[in-house]
C-alpha cells in the first residue's frame, strides 16, 4: 500500500469520524507498514490538504462541471491530494499526481467518476502559472481562500491584531516550523544531545532565546530515535516550557498540574525541580494518565505520581496543600493551528463552551494552592475569553490571588502577571500564561 492510499484513507477517517488528522495518520503509517519515505509523503499529502482545503476547493471548483462542496467522499479528498501534488509539490509529475487520482477513483468505486477527476486535474495542470485570480476587493474574503482559514476566524484575528499581522499568523499557520524539544539535564547536555542528533543525521542547533532547548528538523519520527527512547529530550513548544517556566517549581515543592496529559509541564517542572519534590499529575481519562506514567518513565523522573481526577471536582484532602498549582486547561487550540491543522475548521459553537469549563476548572484549581503559593493558568489559544477575560474575572472575584510579574528570556520578557504569546511575535505557539500568588 502506497503514500497516496494511506494519505486518502487517512483524510476520508478524520473526516467520518471527526477525529484528528495527526493520530488518524500515524495510525495508518502504522497500520499500512510504510516505510520512511512514503511515511514522509502520506504525512506531507495529508497536512498539506489540511492546511490548503479551502485554496485547493477554489482552484477545483473552477475547473469541475459539479460543486466542489456537493462531491462524494472519497471523491473530493482524492481531487484535493491530487491538486495538492500539482500546486505544491514540484518533484512529483503532474501527469503522476493525475494517474495515480484516477486510479484511486476507480479502485474506491468511482469509476464512472474517473473521467471527471482526469479532467479536472489537467485543467488545473495545465494551467498553473495562469491560475484564477483570488479577488482581493474583500480582505476577509481573499484572506479565508488564500490561507484557507474559515471566515469567522480570519475576522477574529483582524479584531485582536489588524491585517498585517493577522496575514502574518495565518501565513505561520501554513509553514513548516523545526520542532523544539527540551534537554533532559538529568541524562545529558545541550551540547551533548546537539552532537549526538547530528551524527543521527538531524539538522538541530540551539533554539535561538531559550536556554536548555534546541530546534531540530529532518528527523522523520522522533519516537525512533535513541535519544528520544532513552529519554534525553522532551518534545515541547517555546510557548509550553513557558509556562513551566511560570510555575517556577523548586526543588522540594509540592506541585499539582490538574490537566496534565500527555505530561510535558509536568517533565518540564519536574526537571527544573531536579527530580526532588512531589509532582501530582492528573488527566480525567484514564488511558492518558498511562500517557503521563510512560513519559514519566522514560525521562527517568520518579518525582510525578498520576492519578485519573476531574479537574472541575473538589479534592478535600489537596486543599491549600500545594506550592504550585498547574492548570493548563482545555482550550479552542486555534495558537496551535500549525500543529494541528484542522483544528482551523472547529465550529465556533463547538468552542462556545469552553470559557465555561475553563472558569470552573481554574476556580476548583484555586483552591489547592497553599498560602504564598503560585497558580498558573495557561491555554493554547489566543483568544481572549478564553484567557484574559477568564483569569480577569478570577482576580476580580478572589482578591487572595494576585498577578505576579514574570521575566522571561527575550523577545518575551517582563510580564505584568499575564502574557499572550504569538507565532508571528515571537516565534512559539499561539499561547497565554498567567501565573498568580495567593496572598499569605
Amino acid at each position: 500500500m502506497g503514500a497516496r492510499t494511506t494519505a486518502l484513507t487517512a483524510l476520508i477517517a478524520t473526516r467520518r469520524q471527526g477525529a484528528w488528522s495527526d493520530g488518524i495518520l500515524k495510525e495508518y503509517v502504522q497500520r499500512d507498514r510504510l516505510d520512511r519515505r512514503d511515511a514522509a509523503l502520506a504525512s506531507q499529502l495529508v497536512y498539506g490538504v489540511m492546511q490548503n482545503r479551502l485554496l485547493l476547493d477554489f482552484y477545483l471548483g473552477a475547473y469541475c462541471s459539479q460543486k466542489v462542496d456537493h462531491l462524494q467522499p472519497p471523491l473530493l479528498e482524492i481531487l484535493r491530494i491530487g491538486a495538492y501534488q500539482i500546486l505544491f509539490l514540484d518533484k512529483i509529475p503532474h501527469s503522476a499526481a493525475v494517474n495515480q487520482a484516477v486510479e484511486q477513483a476507480k479502485d474506491n468505486g468511482r469509476a464512472k467518476a474517473a473521467g471527471l477527476v482526469n479532467a479536472v486535474l489537467r485543467q488545473l495542470s495545465r494551467n498553473k502559472v495562469h491560475l484564477p485570480r483570488i479577488p482581493d476587493q474583500d480582505a476577509l474574503h481573499s484572506l479565508s481562500i488564500r490561507y484557507s482559514h474559515p471566515k469567522w476566524l480570519v475576522l477574529r484575528l483582524l479584531d485582536l491584531v489588524g491585517p498585517d499581522e493577522t496575514q502574518a499568523f495565518l501565513r505561520l499557520d501554513n509553514d513548516t516550523v523545526p520542532t523544539c524539544i527540551q534537554v533532559n539535564p538529568l541524562r545529558t547536555t545541550a551540547e551533548e544531545l546537539e552532537r549526538e542528533l547530528r551524527g543521527a543525521g538531524a539538522a538541530v542547533q540551539p533554539h535561538p532565546w531559550l536556554e536548555g532547548c534546541l530546534e531540530i528538523t529532518g528527523t522523520g519520527d522522533l519516537r525512533s530515535m535513541p535519544a528520544f527512547r532513552e529519554g534525553r529530550f522532551l518534545v515541547q513548544d517555546a510557548a509550553a516550557r513557558l509556562a513551566a517556566m511560570a510555575a517556577a517549581a523548586a526543588p522540594g515543592n509540592r506541585v499539582l498540574d490538574v490537566c496534565a496529559a500527555p505530561g510535558g509541564k509536568s517533565f518540564a517542572m519536574a526537571m527544573d525541580m531536579g527530580d526532588r519534590g512531589q509532582i501530582l499529575s492528573c488527566d480525567v481519562h484514564p488511558y492518558k494518565v498511562k500517557l503521563i506514567e510512560s513519559g514519566a518513565k522514560r525521562l527517568g523522573l520518579t518525582c510525578i505520581r498520576t492519578t485519573t481526577a476531574d479537574a472541575r471536582e473538589n479534592h478535600a484532602a489537596w486543599r491549600q496543600q500545594a506550592d504550585v498549582v498547574m492548570a493548563d486547561v482545555p482550550c479552542s487550540g486555534l495558537g496551535i493551528i500549525r500543529k494541528k491543522p484542522d483544528i482551523r475548521y472547529k465550529s465556533p459553537k463547538e468552542l462556545a463552551q469552553l470559557p465555561l469549563i475553563q472558569r470552573a476548572i481554574l476556580e476548583n484549581a484555586a483552591s489547592y494552592v497553599r498560602p504564598g503559593g503560585t497558580l498558573v493558568y495557561s491555554t493554547c489559544t489566543v483568544l481572549p475569553e478564553e484567557n484574559e477575560d477568564v483569569t480577569g474575572d478570577f482576580l476580580d472575584q478572589h482578591p487572595e490571588f494576585e498577578p505576579v510579574r514574570t521575566v522571561f528570556p527575550l523577545p518575551v520578557g517582563p510580564c505584568p502577571g499575564q502574557v499572550t504569546l504569538w507565532p508571528q511575535r515571537h516565534g512559539t505557539d499561539g499561547f497565554y500564561i498567567c501565573r498568580m500568588r495567593r496572598k499569605d
